[in-house]
């Protein structure tokens, strides 16, 4: 079950398009056993993907020739921890750094080679149930010059009964505080002060710096003892989206950093797999595989992306990501379009090749037209 947009825009803003057909053979492993993607990141033209054996793989686009279109080819594998999953990766252009958190550790690579950072510099975290890292800092550009000082990210380890805040810089990890948590947590999201994170029954919002916390809303309403994943996404600077279970939908609310619900709400009509912010849209993944794309603005649906009809040789979609600073896709869509075509210069008349002045007023009417060129 899906809804439908009242009225969909002419160009729909999303379209879907594979960037790998699979992770690569399974002959390293033991007969019967295959490797499954857990989670995925991607910057400019590398693609990062974790797999449930524990490996890490590193992707990048190669140019390819003629009419073919480019493709993500596999440039490395290598185990962080041996057969348990990935859990996440998380990407700080910024640093030129990644958080990779395995079997409750976070370790630290660098981009976008992913070599492990050593633990002679940067220990491991150990005992780690989620991270969640200052979404502001996560957008943070790559910087122009690798060599150029960057300012240290911020980011939170939730563990089983507390907070442990750290700041990253390139080659340092620094302790800063921590945060007793009674109730633990197994989702968390953040934005500068504010830290929001979901324990196993309700939706709660922290201020790191007051080391204080306000209750917001119950994961589930209803009383049919359904398991309801949380869902908490990122809006702006002191916004939050989170997701309450009603019973028969889903409803998305717009909380504050503290606490307070602004804009209206949106509704979905089975409680999401998951979400993803591309401002100015919310992207949402069903349980079906439909996709659903509200707009933030005004939380009308704008696109629906169908399911993949019965019988269809498509991977399941199991979960949805967004990349704060972009990535490449390859496609040859419309590439028969691309022709070379003349295109007549001008320039001005007296001026000579290096750009300086003969000495004549530059005037409208006193340009000269250079022979047409191919383009």
């Amino acid at each position: 079950m899906s809804s439908a947009p009242l009225n969909p825009l002419d160009v729909p803003p999303y379209q879907l398009q594979p960037l790998l057909a699979s992770v690569g053979d399974n002959s390293a492993r033991l007969p019967g056993q295959q490797a499954h993607i857990r989670c995925a990141q991607a910057l400019g033209a590398e693609l990062y993907v974790g797999c449930s054996n524990g490996e890490l793989l590193r992707f990048s686009i190669q140019l390819q020739e003629g009419s073919t279109a480019d493709s993500y080819t596999l440039l490395s594998r290598q185990a962080v921890v041996h057969e348990r999953p990935i859990q996440e990766i998380v990407l700080l252009p910024s640093l030129l750094r990644a958080l990779v958190l395995a079997d409750h550790q976070v370790y630290i690579y660098t981009l976008p080679s992913l070599d492990q950072i050593p633990p002679t510099v940067i220990k491991p975290i150990r005992n780690v149930v989620t991270i969640a890292v200052d979404e502001q800092h996560l957008r943070r550009p790559p910087p122009a010059d690798p060599l150029y000082p960057a300012d240290p990210v911020d980011f939170c380890v939730i563990k089983r009964s507390a907070i442990s805040l750290y700041s990253l810089s390139k080659e340092r990890l620094f302790f800063q505080k921590e945060i007793p948590l009674p109730s633990g947590g197994f989702v968390a999201r953040r934005t500068g002060k504010a830290l929001c994170i979901a324990d196993k029954e309700y939706y709660n919002v922290i201020d790191l710096e007051l080391a204080s916390m306000v209750p917001l809303l119950p994961l589930s309403q209803a009383s049919d003892g359904q398991t309801i994943k949380p869902s908490i996404t990122v809006i702006s600077e002191n916004e939050f989206l989170i997701v309450s279970w009603t019973g028969a939908s889903s409803l998305g609310v717009f909380i504050t950093g503290d606490g307070e619900p602004v804009r209206g709400t949106l509704e979905w009509p089975a409680h999401p797999e998951t979400i993803s912010l591309d401002y100015p849209y919310m992207t949402t993944l069903l349980p079906n595989e439909t996709i659903e794309i509200h707009s933030v603005e005004t939380q009308a649906i704008v696109q629906v992306v169908p399911a993949p009809a019965d019988g269809a040789q498509i991977p399941e979609r199991k979960r949805l990501n967004s990349s704060a600073n972009g990535f490449f896709v390859p496609s040859n869509q419309r590439s028969d379009k691309l022709r070379k075509t003349p295109v007549r210069l001008v320039r001005r008349r007296g001026t000579s090749e290096a750009g300086g002045s003969s000495g004549k007023e530059s005037g409208g009417e006193d340009l000269e037209e250079v022979p047409g060129m191919s383009v």
